[in-house]
């Protein structure tokens, strides 16, 4: 059993007892009397959420990350603010800080990505050609 579900079970009992302590103790203190049937179709409803949130959060977790600096060498884009020689690119749908290491390259104009450094793309003109491999 993972450390992650085992939390997730503990959570979830403590809130339903959390619940329970509600339902019986402090509604009646306030007059409100709900039935017994009431307070398990809570604590159902309640368990059956938590269930369906843990599955969909151990998928994200589990998921391998689609976009990274690493993925991005040989991607395509389009210059979103000029880059003389440091500007905005828009790669796989994501804005980037890039740098060109030729001359300006103008908005709307399609790039291609040669390289990175920490979070910067290093990019040049799509056709432009050092005799770099793709």
């Amino acid at each position: 059993m993972s450390g992650r579900l085992l939390l997730a079970i503990i959570s979830t009992i403590i809130e339903e007892a959390a619940l329970t302590v509600i339902f019986l103790v402090g509604l009646p203190e306030m007059d409100i009397n709900p039935p017994l049937w009431l307070m398990f179709v809570v604590l159902t409803a309640w368990a059956g959420m938590a269930t369906l949130v843990y599955r969909a959060g151990t998928r994200a977790l589990d998921r391998k990350p689609v976009i990274g600096l690493s993925s991005m060498v040989g991607s395509r884009g389009v210059v979103v603010s000029p880059l003389s020689p440091v500007g905005l690119v828009r790669v796989k749908n994501e804005l980037w800080a890039a740098k060109t290491e030729g001359s300006r390259i103008d908005s709307g104009e399609e790039i291609v990505v040669v390289g990175q450094k920490r979070m910067r793309l290093t990019v040049e003109r799509a056709g432009q050609s050092k005799g770099r491999m793709l």
